[in-house]
Order: structure tokens, then sequence, then C-alpha cells
């Protein structure tokens, strides 16, 4: 027989497949994919019944394992039920008007240049706090709309380099322009008597006053060694700087160190003798006091 020239066939291989198994094959196929891509427990149609084998709800079919009932789930019958399904309920279904967007009514007003402005530099005489007060003129604003205020970082704007040792202050009210203060980038104490602010609508002002916190200073304790950076204290003018570790003379044995004469002692300071009836000479001043003696006893001839 010449398998060569068969159709469908080649040497070396296998027969072809007939039309059974090629779709056995293909549910088998079906099947795995759909186990890797379908959750079985969050179908609404599955159903598993008394008798140990599965059901589909929608097509009314009974299969005997999860593979036959996925492979239903991927044929024609189950997807042609499921567009008939879908194609009665939206049918049934209420026509639902759609929700009205919120439209927000963008205000355009034309800018009439900057505010004027006073800034003044305070200090709480208690506390030592340092604060800046803003009072900031707006004659000319719109009906209805107040100043607002909020803090910038320097990373926020795009005028100047950013530097972290500054942040800006905005204040804005329509139709002026916004301004910002330029101000350092330290803690704000944001407590009621601390910050606050007020608008005047009377006179058209408004005022806005805040403190910087305290900075607390970090105290070294005494031995600990400051971290490296940090410059020492120059050491006190006592004539003499403080002697090096390394000259420090140890104190001698007990004993006395092998081979070497003793340490003499020193002498005793000379005993001063005074003539009876005759105060000492340290109750008197120094032109006042008389000669010292000498060995003699007596007082050296002129």
């Amino acid at each position: 027989m010449d398998f060569q020239h068969r159709a469908g066939g080649k040497t070396g291989s296998g027969g072809v497949a007939s039309a059974s198994e090629s779709n056995r094959d293909r549910r088998e196929r079906l099947r795995q994919l759909a186990l890797e891509t379908i959750d079985i427990n969050k179908d609404p149609y599955f159903m598993k019944n008394h008798l140990g084998s599965y059901e589909c709800k929608l097509c009314l079919t009974l299969h005997n394992n999860e593979g036959s009932y996925l492979a239903h789930t991927q044929g024609k019958k189950h997807q042609t039920n499921l567009a008939r399904r879908a194609a009665k309920e939206a049918k049934e279904a209420p026509a639902q008007p759609a929700p009205e967007k919120v439209k927000v009514e963008v205000k355009k007003f034309v800018k009439i240049g900057r505010p004027g402005y006073k800034v003044t530099k305070q200090r709480d005489p208690e506390t030592g706090q340092q604060s800046l007060l803003f009072q900031i003129d707006y004659p000319e604003i719109a009906e209805g709309i107040g100043p607002r205020h909020r803090f910038m970082s320097a990373y926020e704007q795009r005028i100047e380099p950013p530097d972290r040792r500054w942040q800006y202050l905005l204040l804005a009210a329509e139709p002026y322009e916004t301004i910002a203060f330029k101000v350092p980038s330290r803690e704000i104490d944001k407590s009621e008597t601390r910050f606050w602010t007020h608008w005047n609508r009377e006179t058209k002002q408004f005022f806005l006053q805040f403190h910087f916190k305290m900075e607390k200073l970090l105290q070294q304790p005494s031995g600990q060694v400051p971290p490296a950076g940090v410059k020492r204290p120059p050491p006190l003018m006592t004539g003499l700087g403080p002697r090096p570790h390394s000259e420090i003379v140890p104190p001698p044995p007990p004993g006395g160190i092998p081979g070497m004469p003793p340490i003499p002692s020193a002498p005793a300071p000379p005993q001063m003798h005074h003539a009876p009836g005759m105060p000492p000479p340290g109750t008197l001043p120094p032109h006042l006091r008389p000669p010292m003696p000498t060995d003699g006893g007596m007082p050296p001839r002129n």
C-alpha cells in the first residue's frame, strides 16, 4: 500500500483521525482552556444536583463532570441562549434616563492688577516666637467673593529654582491677580491664638497672621562625641592647651622602680620668727613690716 501519496498521510506518522476523534480532541482542548480562564463557581447557570452530576440551568442539559460542562459553555447552543437571554432582559428592563451632569459655571473675571499690601514682622515678648502679619487691601473685590489663601511648597512653583529653605504664601481674590510672599520654610504654629485670619467687609481689608514654632536646640550629653561635620567649641584660654593622653606620666609603683634611687622629699619651708611683743609680720602692711631675722637671730646692721 502506498502511504506516501495518501491524502492527509505522512510516512512514519499515525493514521488520519476520524471526525469523532477530532471532535473529542477539540472538546478536550476547550475544556483545558476553560479551566484556566473561567471560574466555574461564579457561573450563575452552573448547578450540581443530588446525584453528583452537573446541570446547566440555562440550557437544561445534564453533564457528568466539570470538563463536560465547560465544553458545553463554549458550544453554539449555550452561546445562542446567552445572547437570547441578554436581548430579553434588555427589552424588559425599563428605560432609565441618563443622570444629568452637574454643570459648574466658570466665573470669568478681567484681572485689574495687584492689590496693595503691608507686611509686619513681630516677636512675642512672652514666648519669643516670630510672626508675620499681612494686611491686603481689596477695594474693588467682586461681590460675594472672599479672599483665599494657602501655603505652597517651593517645588510647586515654576518661577524660581526650587529651594527647600523657602515656601510661599498665596493670596487670591477676584478680580485681582494672585500674589505670593516668600517666607522661610519653617514649621508653622496653627493653634487658634497663633494663626488667624480676618476679612473686614466694610474696609475691604484682609488680615492674616501666623507664628513660627520655636526651634528646639539639641544639647549634646556629657561624654558624647559630636557627629561628623560638627565643629567642636574652642578650648578655654587658660594659657595651656589640654595635655594629650600620650604625654600623661603614670604614677610610680609603691615600691619604687628597681635600680633607681628613691626620690628625695621636698624640704619643709622655714619657719618665720618674730620678736616677742611684736605682731606677726602678716598683720602689718608691707612697708611697715620689720626686716626678717637672719640665722643668728639678730637683725642685720645698716
